[in-house]
């Protein structure tokens, strides 16, 4: 079973520019594709596309090497969760679920059997305003379940939870994978979810996919200047070639981790902020007119004013086209 979209188009009457433009992606059985990008980027249109709440422009959709494009919702086998748990207030959590069931006999026991499984069996007959914001994006997913679909779609399940719960949802949706075994695609704009989750990145941005891949080589080696700065705790440095001395006018690509602080190293810069952020600390440099973002240990942070030598290994560095924005 492999949920794929061959240039997939979406635009929307009066806008000058589509919503969604030539996007093209394959989810296999038993894989998570998680595609990142920021507010505005398309992911959530992306994912309405999908599952047939939006009408596509251009392009094809195809659930298990059928098209799926032309039909409705809920003839596409194609689950999407919500950011915002979309429960029915008036009905318990067990009508709730009971409701998507889509084969009518063993209902109850079908209803018990994921509450239990999601840690949901203790709220059955309580309202889903009872519950709280994790619970009731867990009784959502277990929902989206129970209706049996070829294909799963999340949007932004996270986006609402506090960091500590939004941890631990975060390792509930591998299980989720597991006991799914279709293709799933999650949308958000965190890379660390993005990354913890997924076996393949999309990076959305404009309505387009900028890069797309194994989640360690698009942090690494992005394929864009753009999708580089959009990945990481903190966004890669992107600077001019004559910070290290070299021509051509392209662009470095220089993740702050991967600068390191030497005494004797013949790159100079000034400290002009030191930022903590417990562990770590990142420093903001003015090297010559360029400005950088290093990390360092908490215990090894210089003070502000203070001028420092920076190491930089070519081997960390991505060269990008300065026109084009692509890797070289």
């Amino acid at each position: 079973m492999t949920l794929r979209a061959h240039r997939l188009g979406v635009r929307f009457p009066g806008r000058p520019v589509p919503a969604l433009a030539d996007v093209s992606l394959s989810v296999a059985a038993g894989r998570t594709l998680a595609v990142v990008g920021p507010s505005g980027a398309g992911k959530s249109t992306l994912l309405r596309a999908l599952a047939g709440l939006e009408r596509r422009t251009t392009g094809t959709i195809e659930l298990d090497g059928r098209s799926v494009g032309d039909r409705p919702p809920q003839s596409r086998r194609i689950a999407l969760v919500f950011a915002e748990s979309a429960l029915l207030d008036h009905l318990t959590v067990r009508q709730n679920l009971a409701l998507v069931v889509r084969a009518r006999t063993r209902v109850r026991e079908r209803v018990d059997d994921i509450a239990r499984a999601f840690a949901i069996e203790m709220h059955l007959e309580r309202r889903p305003r009872a519950l709280s914001t994790g619970e009731r994006q867990r009784v959502a997913i277990a929902r989206a379940l129970l209706s049996e679909p070829h294909a799963l779609l999340l949007d932004e399940p996270l986006a609402s939870l506090d960091p500590e719960l939004r941890a631990r949802v975060r390792d509930e949706l591998v299980h989720v994978r597991e006991r799914f075994g279709g293709p799933m695609l999650l949308v958000t704009h965190d890379h660390t979810e993005a990354m913890s989750v997924s076996d393949e990145l999309a990076v959305l941005i404009d309505g387009r996919i900028e890069d797309y891949g194994e989640p360690q080589r698009v942090y690494d080696a992005p394929a864009t200047a753009r999708a580089a700065t959009l990945l990481g705790v903190r966004s890669m440095n992107v600077v001019p070639c004559d910070l290290l001395g070299e021509t051509g006018g392209h662009l470095l690509g220089i993740r702050p981790e991967r600068i390191v602080v030497a005494a004797d190293a013949p790159l100079r810069a000034v400290v002009t902020r030191v930022e903590r952020t417990g562990a770590d600390t990142y420093l903001h440099l003015a090297c010559d007119r360029t400005k950088l973002l290093a990390r360092v240990d908490a215990s090894d942070a210089p003070e502000i004013g203070a001028t420092i030598g920076l190491r930089i290994d070519p081997r960390d560095v991505r060269r990008f086209d300065a026109a084009t924005g692509r890797a070289q």
